[in-house]
């Protein structure tokens, strides 16, 4: 069985940001590292292959390999900002018809730039999802 290949790491968050050759992704990155900060009020950490988490939970998969993982954070990609939400969209469909450009694919949220959506409820969703997903795990324990 194979390990996850995803994992916390030691590096900085802020000199990851701050290395980033495209100008646009650092700038949403320090918006999105500051919204992130405010509303899980955890300390963002460095995963591998890019992503920045905040929090984090246990979990056990279907073939009984546990591992960890963040609650949420984003990943700044060549062709997108990935938006993770482990609670999934269902609560949140009318959030989402008013956030506006983006797409979601399992527990992602796919933006190209902060310019594309309303921030503010791109923070509504951030927040309600953290909050559903604390309460998942609430009813798990």
């Amino acid at each position: 069985m194979s390990d996850l290949k995803t994992k916390i790491t030691d590096d900085s968050v802020e000199d990851y940001i701050e290395a980033l050759k495209n100008e646009r992704q650092r700038k949403d990155s320090l918006v999105l590292l500051k919204m992130m900060k405010k509303i899980t009020k955890a300390t963002p950490r460095l995963w591998s292959h890019g992503a920045i988490g905040f929090g984090s939970y246990t979990y056990k998969g279907a073939s009984g390999r546990t591992g960890e993982w963040y609650i949420t954070g984003f990943s700044p990609r060549k062709q997108n900002i990935s938006i993770v939400l482990m609670a999934g969209f269902g609560h949140n469909k009318d959030l989402l018809k008013k956030l506006g450009k983006h797409k979601t694919g399992g527990g992602c949220l796919y933006i190209n730039s902060l310019e594309d959506v309303d921030k503010k409820i791109l923070e509504e969703l951030i927040r309600s999802n953290t909050k559903k997903f604390a309460e998942i795990q609430k009813k798990k324990s």
